[in-house]
This record gives structure tokens, sequence and C-alpha cells, in this order.
């Protein structure tokens, strides 16, 4: 006869967390995140529909080699200028917890790339090894020789004993395609010498409301939110949080954690215990779609990447006690991305 046994308090077992220049020469300041000015306009066409990759072109090119290695990727938005690429990957740390990896593409209206940003993991070490492991490739699809001098200045750049041994470390150098910039911060920051968008992609209205409409639902459900101007809200009973990026007040992205307990193959911290009246931080016409996927993550204790009504949704799973069918799992779950140049 089978023995069963009752799964304790899914937050009481988990300790876990929300968690111009030929050659190479420094760089006397880091580079601008996101450039200066490419946010400043009023709506030019903005589409913030998320689209899967399509085959052929500059953004099937430079993104093959990360979905080859086991990255998401998709065009998150764009407008009458150009469009925006977000890939992501999510690294395991010694712990077990998901470490997330991000490059972003700025392409114009004829295809080509202007910009691109290949970010630093948020925990060392190898976090550049990482970034060069991501760059070289990717930008090799589109610019002979590229690669190869990435993976040189990196290398020259790790041996540089001149320069400071902390957050201060850069390096810049430029070939026949773009100008480099390489930071121990930043990572890697590629700006196109003969083409540029002007007018970055900036929409969110697709599939998310505004933080002003939102913050009284999340009180509700117990988060410690002080809107404006806190961007990032607690609900301490839970080890739960709520972060969002913002262009004003609309919602670019949301982050939040959440527990699942599921026993005798039911769900027992439903979903309304901290979101009272659903997520209505997202706009009406994906809510729903939205909230079955991650509904789904959540009964299952996995994680996902994709898209969901033309909506980025990424949830990383990290399973505590189980018991057969019965789980404890935290999720850590992403909807959009955020606009290019920014974290």
């Amino acid at each position: 006869m089978r023995r069963s046994r009752t799964l304790a308090a899914p937050w009481l077992g988990l300790a876990l967390s929300a968690v111009a220049l030929t050659g190479c020469t420094a760089s006397a300041d880091p580079p601008e995140l996101p450039p200066a000015g490419v946010y400043e306009h009023d709506a030019a066409g903005e589409t913030s529909q998320a689209e899967p990759i399509l085959p052929g072109g500059t953004a099937a090119a430079v993104t093959g080699p990360l979905i080859d290695a086991g990255w998401f990727c998709a065009q998150v938005r764009a407008n009458a200028d150009g469009r925006a690429l977000w890939c992501r990957i999510g690294h395991l740390d010694a712990t077990g917890a998901v470490v997330p990896q991000v490059a972003q593409f700025v392409l114009d209206r004829d295809d080509r790339l202007a910009w691109a940003w290949f970010g630093l993991p948020y925990t060392p070490p190898g976090g550049r090894d990482r970034v060069i492991a991501a760059a070289a490739p990717a930008l090799s699809a589109i610019w002979p020789g590229a690669g190869d001098r990435i993976r040189q200045e990196a290398d020259d750049f790790e041996r540089d004993r001149t320069q400071p041994r902390d957050g201060g470390r850069r390096t810049a150098w430029r070939d026949g395609h773009a100008d480099y910039l390489l930071s121990a911060v930043a990572g890697l920051v590629v700006t196109a010498r003969d083409t540029s968008v002007q007018r970055w992609p900036s929409g969110a209205e697709h599939y998310a409301t505004t933080m002003s409409s939102a913050v009284d639902d999340l009180r509700a459900g117990g988060y410690d939110c002080y809107y404006p101007p806190q961007q990032s809200c607690n609900r301490v009973q839970s080890n739960g949080y709520f972060r969002v990026s913002l262009r004003g007040d609309q919602i670019v992205s949301a982050q939040f954690g959440i527990g699942s307990w599921i026993e005798g193959g039911r769900q027992r911290h439903l979903l309304s215990q901290e979101f009272p009246r659903g997520l209505t931080f997202l706009t009406e016409e994906v809510r729903r779609a939205v909230t079955d996927r991650i509904e789904d993550c959540r009964r299952s204790g996995t994680s996902f990447a994709g898209i969901v009504a033309g909506t980025i949704v990424i949830v990383d799973a990290r399973r505590g006690p189980v018991d057969g069918t019965d789980h404890v799992t935290y999720l850590d779950v992403q909807i959009g991305a955020p606009l290019a140049g920014t974290y």
C-alpha cells in the first residue's frame, strides 16, 4: 500500500530568492544605455505584438547561432524606423537557481543590424566568456571576421594587467562593420557604422496596462507598493515580489515570483491569493491566455519560454519537495521584454 505524506507549506521549505578607434584602446566612459535620444519620440507606427524570428534575412542570421545553442529569441516590438529583437537563455548556478543571460538587437527598416548588446549574466564567474560565446558566432553570421576579432580583443582584455581590477575595466575597438565596447559592467555593446535607427521601437500597449491602474490590485493582494515612484513591490508573507520596467506610466515588462503547492492533484496556493482580481497589469486581450500558460507551469512545476497571444512569457520553475505528482515549486515569471538598451 502506497504511503503518502503531506507536503509542508511551500514557502517554509524553499530558500529561494527573487532573483572611433583602431586597435584595442580603453574608453574613458562606459557605453550609454540606452543611447541618448532613441526613446525621445512620439509613437511612430508602434507595434508591441511579439513574433517569432522568421527564416531568411538578418534577424534569422544573427539569432540563428543563439537559437541553435538553446536560446529563445523573438521580435518583441517594431515601428516605422526599425524593429527590436530579444534573446534569452537561463543558466543554472551552483544552487540550481536560474541565471538569465540576454542579448538585444535593433535592426533598421532595410533589415540591417544597427545596434546590439550582449549583456553579462547577473552572477560571475565566467560571465565575460558567456558574452563572447554568444556574440562571436552571432555577429560572424552577418559580418565576416567579426567573431575572430571579438575573441582576440577579449583575450587581450583579459591579459591586460594595466586595467583596473574592478567594474571600471573596459576596452574599445573598431572594424569595417561597427564600433565595439567591452565592459566589465555592461558586457559587449556594438554600434554599426553604416546604419542607424533614430527612433527605437517603444510600444507595450498590446499586452500591458499602466502601473497606476495596477497598483491598487497589487496592494489588495498583499504587496507593499508605493507608486510612484516605487517600481518594485514585495509580498513578505510568500517571498513574493513584483517589479516592472516602465516608459512613463506604461508597463513595458513585469516580473514576479510566486509559489505553487500541488497536493492531492490540487493547487493549494491559488493565484487569487496574490492577485485577487487576476493579472490586471495585462490587457484583457492577452490576460486569459497568459494566465492559463502560467497556471499550467504552476501545476506541472515546469519552466517555459515562448510567445503567448503575442506576448513574451518566461517562467523559471524551481522545484522543492516532491512526493509523486505532488510538489512544491517556486516560479519566477517575466511577461514582456524591456526596451532595447535597458536592463
